[in-house]
């Protein structure tokens, strides 16, 4: 969940969601509110007609049946009663305004400033579909009324009482409204970033296989123009790698034959420690050219993918190594299917343990799985490398002087070739000091998922 939150698809789902809900709600209250508002008035009319008419009919009753009368009249809201006045308010409120009003000359009529003991009482309206309560605010008073021949009464207007009968469940509203809202909001989020994702699949499928198949211009206009710019892109990629690997290949080509001359030259010369030094200056010319072209090569990726089994291909490798009187060992397991370009991914497996072997003496390979990778790490007892330069001696040529210096041979090339070949497998490699002595180098693979 955390994972699906922390992608586009959720992040633009949860906004939409929360979006929609949130107008949702506040449409819904305010249309409460005005509901009530409106509700209000009604009742403050008809309370109002229904005071007046409760009045005058009870002034045309005989005094003596006026009791007996008001006790069948009254009605929820209304209250009147024949009795001694209430304290008077010094001014009129609205309603008894009102009443005055309607009445017309003849009656009197004033607020009181005594309230009835119900105005006291919460009285609360459902909303939102009983989430919250809005406050009613009604007309509630004590009013003083004499009538034409001198009769006090008291009208007692009072808030509407709590609905009776069973209250309406809201709860499957919500829920469907919920439900409905949720899956429109994620159906709109992965419609929107679909689009995004083929863009980083490509992108990732890019770095694998510089020839993959072009995206396909399909969608909105942007979609479309964004597709045909990374097509150009790839294509001018390509372009650039395969005449950078032409002109390298062109240069070695090239340079085999005056380095094979000089190498023919060299055996006529007198001095036996000058010919041996010359001679092996010229092989380290002779393999900085071979490696040099390698590594062009290995950013081209015109191999094939197929189906790997990486426990063969590490057995294999290994026991190459060994029957090279290499002191080599293997232990565990990964038990996992790898899509890969073989010839590639051995020449990354050689490159860590020739490295570890030239080095170290030995290489311990132990291979494991980890969160759905395979995690191979090759140890070799050496000395290991300063904490600074771990990272740089990835680069071309780069190689560090002390232990591992231009005594053990090389080009500086091998670590570098084995990074760019991992990462075109979707890996990495990491380098680190061993606590107990010598260098550790990790490669991580990921496993291969049908489908994806």
């Amino acid at each position: 969940m955390r994972a699906f939150f922390g992608s586009m698809t959720g992040r633009v789902f949860a906004t939409l969601l929360l979006g929609v809900l949130s107008s949702a709600a506040l449409t819904q209250l305010a249309a409460d509110a005005e509901r009530q508002r409106v509700l209000e008035q009604l009742r403050y009319n008809n309370q109002l007609e229904r005071s007046e008419q409760l009045i005058m009919a009870t002034e045309i009753v005989p005094a003596s049946a006026r009791h007996a009368y008001l006790a069948v009249a009254n009605r929820p809201g209304l209250k009147l009663d024949v009795g001694g006045p209430l304290p008077a308010a010094p001014h009129r409120t609205e309603f008894a305004s009102s009443l005055a009003s309607r009445l017309g000359k003849g009656y009197q009529v004033d607020s009181s400033t005594v309230r009835p003991p119900m105005c006291d009482l919460p009285h609360q309206q459902p909303a939102l579909y009983g989430l919250l309560s809005l406050e009613w605010h009604g007309s509630c008073e004590n009013i003083n009324v004499r009538l034409r021949d001198g009769e006090q009464l008291r009208l007692a207007v009072l808030p509407p009482r709590a609905p009776a009968g069973p209250r309406t469940e809201f709860g499957w509203i919500i829920i469907l409204f919920l439900v409905s809202i949720g899956f429109l909001a994620y159906l709109v989020a992965r419609m929107t970033t679909r689009p995004l994702k083929q863009l980083a699949q490509a992108a990732k499928d890019l770095g694998q296989d510089i020839n993959h198949a072009p995206l396909e211009l399909a969608g909105a206009s942007e979609i479309r123009q964004a597709s045909a710019a990374f097509n150009a892109m790839q294509a001018r990629i390509r372009q650039y790698i395969f005449q950078r690997t032409q002109m390298l290949a062109a240069i070695t080509h090239d340079l085999q034959t005056p380095l094979t001359r000089m190498r023919l030259r060299l055996e006529k010369v007198g001095d036996a420690e000058l010919q041996e030094r010359l001679i092996g200056d010229l092989s380290a010319m002779q393999e900085m050219v071979r490696e040099g072209l390698v590594l062009a090569r290995s950013m081209d990726t015109t191999e094939t993918m197929q189906m790997l089994d990486l426990d063969s291909l590490l057995d294999s490798v290994c026991s190459d190594a060994v029957d090279a009187n290499q002191r080599v060992t293997l232990s565990g397991q990964a038990g996992m299917a790898l899509l890969g370009r073989p010839l590639d991914l051995r020449r990354c497996l050689v490159n860590l343990i020739d490295n570890a072997v030239k080095y170290g003496q030995q290489a311990t390979v132990t291979v494991d799985r980890v969160k759905g990778a395979a995690r191979i790490r090759i140890r070799d007892s050496g000395p290991g490398i300063d904490a600074d330069q771990l990272a740089r001696v990835f680069e071309p040529f780069y190689r560090i002087e002390g232990s591992r210096s231009r005594e053990s041979g090389g080009t500086g090339l091998g670590l570098t070739i084995a990074r760019n070949i991992a990462e075109q497998h979707g890996g990495s490699i990491a380098l680190a000091n061993a606590a107990g002595g010598g260098l550790e180098a990790t490669l991580m693979l990921p496993e291969y998922y049908p489908g994806k």
